[in-house]
């Protein structure tokens, strides 16, 4: 592989090579473009998520097999009035929108044809709030849901003087992607400015800014019409995850910019010919950038043995855009810089004589500190990460993803009435299907009924549907709490563990599943908690053997990997401490820490990969405290302005209306300078200095 490198990077680095290679980046770039569909033609607001074993999916397979048209999605109109809200109301809405047979609407709630007391269960107390439950065909795409559903708006206006909002599955549906299509352009447009004011402040020249940014640019456009080209070919791809890649993307690309740029200039301090000085810097640079794209490009790739949906639809997004990234930080980065040559770091232009490393600078020191007091570097970081990584045990999971929308969303705001006005479980009802083997008694389904009434949580059960042979029975169940809310899953995981002692009390012989939203929500976090231990071995165990081919050693990778390991539990338990302190969030999303631990080992071991390879490089010549403090010290600028760079550029996250991504986003700009700061410039050297040992020096031919 270093043989390989090497002859691509000398070549890009000629004077021909480095134009030619421009050229071709060009060329591809535009033909992509014209002859190629955009990731933007097949986003979608989520994936299928649950594997075809799970329970719930099963649920939804034998409500389809024996009941029919199980597969609708949800949608529920909230109706408010200062006055009170008459029948008369609902039932024009409702004739309405069955007399124009809007597009996708399966079943509405007759109200024109049902007594009045019949109705009472779809008004509030003082009849100011009244809802509409509307199932749509849940094949429709989001942009035909959103269709539908503005229909019925248009409606509800034209027919009555009601306000409307209208959430459950469906409204969440729409308001996702109108959120994520809006704030796609703010995450951009937020990152590309942050990127180019840092490099602006820390360089102090303006090329320095823009020729990483325009290699970003050139990498981002190829990405997004490849991945256009896999969605042509049937690949979905969720807006959150495109959204995500999207700041990987420019962060990594800056981040490896960064390395060759450090390394050319130090060679220009050196030689004059700047071809010359990129072909050497890129000797001693190439294999450690790619290999530190190898390690997060395999970090993504294995996500393809995960079982949620969100997890696997990483692996081909961010595989293809690391693999781009991996090219171009060895051609494309080396030929912008070769180009542009000295001028690159107009004002401050390196000329040959110039001191690499002043001794006065911070990293000298801090790399002569940790050389001489290797101990001491090791406590005070390790008491850090130990006081850190306790706030652990106070983490909370929100499974309501709705709670992380803004306040003014629509469904947001419908889902907040029905909560305050009904039982926050008609949202979602959960469906329970009981198969028994013979037909099931009037006495035993009454039975059933009662014991599913009286379990834990549960307002109320009604039963719904029962075949011509009687042998199968599907019952309503409506948890007092929101159907998301963690009170309603474990009540749900309870009910699903005695089922063996509903069917006995109710004289069955048979099965019960349960389907709905619930029901998902529980299979979500069992199979996210064996994703989460997969995912840690699996990028633990791959990244570890990676390294082992770059040292040539086994207790280099332990150092690394062991560093990274620790740090993930500092930024997650120092993230948490925060978010809470600062934004009163106080659960979150049981995704993140499955994301901080795939982006903060494999974007942390990057800078552990440029350390190592530096202090291996010096070892060749110098002692293993000596090769320690240079390797710090030479790296120290770039990896912590390559540190405070991706922070940021992960913080832009922020600006995103999704607390997903808000927490996820905030604890990886925590962690990246854990690693940067503590772990890469203080910790791993320590550990270096106190364990390795001299005997085994090399010395230089």
């Amino acid at each position: 592989m270093r043989k390989l490198l090497q002859a691509i990077t000398d070549k890009v680095s000629t004077k021909r090579g480095m134009w030619i290679t421009f050229t071709i980046w060009i060329l591809v770039t535009v033909i992509l473009t014209v002859s190629m569909p955009s990731v933007r033609d097949y986003q979608v607001s989520s994936i299928e998520r649950l594997p075809n074993d799970m329970q719930s999916v099963v649920a939804n397979e034998k409500m389809s097999t024996y009941f029919g048209d199980s597969e609708l999605l949800p949608a529920i109109i909230v109706l408010q009035s200062e006055g009170k809200i008459t029948v008369k109301d609902l039932a024009a809405i409702s004739n309405q929108v069955i007399e124009e047979v809007l597009h996708g609407v399966k079943e509405i709630v007759p109200f024109g044809m049902l007594p009045e007391q019949a109705t009472n269960s779809f008004f509030s107390k003082d009849r100011k709030t009244a809802i509409i439950p509307v199932n749509l065909d849940s094949n429709l795409d989001t942009p035909e849901i959103k269709v539908t559903l503005e229909k019925i708006k248009t409606i509800i206006k034209e027919h009555t003087d009601l306000s409307a909002s209208i959430t459950g599955p469906a409204g969440i549906a729409v308001d996702t992607t109108d959120l994520f299509t809006r704030a796609d352009i703010v995450l951009i447009m937020s990152t590309v400015g942050i990127i180019l004011v840092l490099l602006m402040v820390i360089y102090r020249s303006p090329l320095i800014a823009l020729i990483p940014l325009v290699a970003a640019v050139f990498v981002y456009q190829i990405v997004t019409q490849l991945l256009g080209l896999f969605g042509k070919a049937g690949l979905l791809m969720s807006t959150q995850s495109v959204s995500i890649m999207s700041v990987l993307l420019f962060a990594a690309v800056i981040d490896y910019s960064l390395f060759v740029f450090s390394r050319f200039r130090e060679e220009l301090k050196q030689h004059e010919d700047k071809n010359t000085a990129m072909k050497l810097a890129m000797r001693g640079t190439g294999l450690p950038v790619f290999y530190s794209g190898g390690t997060v490009f395999l970090a993504m790739i294995i996500l393809i043995f995960a079982e949620l949906g969100d997890y696997k639809n990483f692996a081909p997004i961010f595989g293809t855009a690391l693999i781009v990234i991996m090219i171009a930080s060895v051609t494309l980065v080396p030929a912008l810089f070769a180009i542009f040559g000295r001028k690159s770091f107009w004002p401050v232009i390196p000329r040959v004589g110039d001191t690499t490393v002043k001794p006065s600078s911070i990293w000298s020191k801090v790399g002569g500190f940790v050389t001489r007091k290797p101990i001491v570097s090791i406590v005070a970081v390790g008491v850090f990460i130990f006081v850190s990584a306790l706030y652990n045990f106070n983490l909370k999971y929100e499974f309501d993803l709705i709670k992380s929308f803004p306040d003014d969303m629509p469904s947001r705001v419908g889902y907040e009435i029905l909560e305050e006005k009904f039982a926050a479980g008609d949202l979602a009802p959960t469906t329970v299907i009981v198969k028994a083997n013979t037909p099931i008694p009037e006495e035993s389904q009454q039975v059933l009924l009662d014991k599913l009434s009286k379990q834990d949580h549960v307002s109320n059960v009604r039963l719904e549907s029962i075949t011509e042979d009687q042998k199968v029975v599907s019952y309503s169940l409506t948890f007092q709490n929101s159907p998301y809310s963690l009170e309603s899953i474990d009540a749900l995981e309870t009910i699903q563990g005695n089922t063996e002692k509903l069917l006995n009390a109710s004289n069955l012989e048979g099965e019960i599943y349960f389907a709905g939203e619930t029901a998902a929500s529980l299979d979500d976090r069992n199979t996210n908690n064996h994703d989460l231990v997969l995912i840690v071995l699996l990028e633990t165990i791959l990244i570890f053997v990676m390294l082992i081919f770059l040292t040539k050693s086994f207790k280099m990778p332990l150092y690394m990997m062991g560093t990274i390991l620790v740090s993930f539990f500092a930024a997650l338990g120092l993230g948490l401490f925060l978010t809470n302190l600062l934004f009163g969030i106080d659960t979150i999303s049981d995704r993140v820490p499955v994301y901080a631990f795939i982006f903060l080992v494999a974007l942390g071991i990057d800078y552990n990969i440029i350390l190592v390879s530096r202090y291996m490089e010096e070892r060749q010549r110098h002692s293993i405290k000596e090769a320690t403090q240079i390797a710090v010290a030479n790296t120290g600028g770039v990896i912590s302005s390559a540190g405070i760079i991706l922070a940021a550029t992960f913080a832009v996250l922020m600006t995103q209306p999704i607390q997903l991504l808000f927490v996820f986003g905030f604890i990886v700009a925590v962690g990246i300078l854990i690693d940067t700061f503590l772990i890469r410039g203080v910790l791993l050297p320590s550990l270096i200095v106190l364990f390795e040992r001299d005997e085994k020096r090399e010395k230089a031919k």
